[in-house]
């Protein structure tokens, strides 16, 4: 079992070696880079490609799978999938030739959702969660729409109860993990097994269905609105992709680019769009959470033109954007700007004062404990939030964050802004003072 793991979007997928030079792939991404080299390592091609549920979080890498090493997909017969795959219901087994993977309908995270059960005969060797349960929780069953949330937290309770039911050693292995915005505990594990889950899964300890189903509810935070359309994008089936590489443009042809609307990315370390920026441009600094952040403030029909420095790997973020769904990057500045540059000064915690203070992290982690007085706008919700153009030190827990807030509000005419290079355990700890808890 090789776990090939995916730290800024928060999942895994599985490779499984069959002992006969085939493998089975569970729930890939689009972005194989990682998988590939975990087969060609140990001479492996990948027979199966089995998806535990549509994603909405990242786009399947099946359907390359399947045009390059000849897999045969499975996938639950109730997704309405457009392309060729074999449809399985409840208690359908697939012989992978040895192994047996057999299916278990597990609906809650979506409504479609298969569990995967792995024999060796009679033995289960450990079951493919997907999102069905996940280390320390269970996935987030809002993401097909308000009408179906209850409905599906419902569902969710009983898929649970049904797992619950396998031996205590049975290994779980599940797709979304720590990271996930599609709800995982934070540091968790990425695996687990029934037995540890029914000890320390708060979800598990909760006994009856109107208690499970409003304790979960509550928990459920914001996500990316790329969610919302990748799952139908997943039904068909994303193209193959072609060449993944960043084509070189002159300042000239991006200048024409941004007249007709493109958007400027630039994915060089905060510290650095903080020294000098071209106006206008968006800092999504280039790290695992890349991914995320294109995916939760840009369209996926934006024209994209990158900012990068030298060292930085172009490769990474185009499979970056093509892993959710963005096919409008239009190259990268391969010259110097002929134009003026701005710049966003960032400052060290003790610097702060009583400066008024913008507080862009997500709604827990505010919660959690933030600067005394703070304003709190979770990033996601900055484009179109009411901010008033006031001097404002924005933070957020380390500074990448921060950056791309002040820069959405330069974007919008905020001049008078400054960035935290830290967080608020920083503050605290340059200050002596106590950080508040609470809304």
């Amino acid at each position: 079992m090789i776990p090939i793991v995916d730290e800024g979007l928060g999942n895994s997928a599985y490779l499984v070696d069959l002992g006969d030079g085939r493998a089975l792939a569970v729930d890939a991404s689009r972005d194989l880079r990682e998988m590939r080299a975990e087969a060609d390592r140990r001479g492996l091609r990948v027979a199966f490609a089995a998806e535990t549920h549509l994603h909405a979080d990242f786009l399947t890498g099946a359907i390359e799978l399947a045009a390059t090493d000849g897999a045969r997909i499975v996938a639950s017969a109730s997704g309405g999938r457009t392309f060729d795959h074999v449809g399985l219901r409840d208690g359908d087994e697939v012989d992978l030739g040895g192994l047996v993977l057999w299916a278990w309908e597990t609906p809650g995270h979506t409504g479609e959702h298969l569990a995967y059960l792995l024999l060796d005969g009679n033995r289960v060797l450990g079951v493919f969660t997907g999102g069905s349960l996940i280390v320390g929780a269970a996935a987030r069953t809002d993401l097909a729409g308000p009408e179906h949330t209850e409905p599906l937290a419902l569902a969710q309770y009983h898929s649970l109860r049904r797992l619950m039911a396998l031996p205590d050693e049975t290994a779980i292995w599940p797709s979304h993990g720590a990271g996930s915005f599609c709800s995982a505990s934070p540091g968790a594990e990425r695996t687990s097994t029934i037995g540890k889950e029914k000890i320390s899964n708060p979800l598990l300890q909760l006994g009856d269905e109107e208690t499970f189903v409003r304790r979960f509810l509550d928990s459920l935070g914001s996500f990316p609105p790329y969610f919302r359309r990748l799952a139908e994008i997943n039904r068909g089936g994303p193209g193959l992709v072609g060449r993944a590489r960043l084509e070189p443009l002159s300042a000239v042809h991006v200048l024409a680019l941004l007249g007709d609307g493109a958007v400027l990315v630039d994915v060089r370390p905060a510290a650095a769009f903080a020294a000098r920026h071209i106006p206008g441009a968006i800092s999504i600094p280039l790290r695992p959470q890349f991914a995320s952040w294109l995916g939760w403030l840009l369209d996926l029909d934006t024209t994209i033109v990158i900012v990068r420095d030298r060292d930085q790997d172009a490769d990474e973020i185009v499979w970056q954007a093509l892993k959710i769904g963005y096919e409008s990057m239009a190259g990268e500045l391969a010259e110097p700007w002929p134009g003026d540059l701005e710049t966003i000064p960032m400052i060290a915690p003790g610097q702060i004062g009583d400066q008024a203070v913008l507080d862009v992290r997500q709604d827990g982690e505010y919660v959690s404990g933030h600067i005394p007085g703070a304003v709190h706008v979770e990033l996601g919700e900055l484009p179109g939030a009411p901010v008033p153009d006031e001097p404002f030190v924005v933070m957020c827990g380390h500074g990448e964050r921060a950056m791309t807030a002040a820069s959405l509000l330069a974007r919008t005419g905020h001049r008078r802004l400054r960035v935290l290079n830290g967080g608020p355990e920083d503050w605290a700890k340059a200050t002596g003072r106590q950080l508040e808890q609470g809304a």
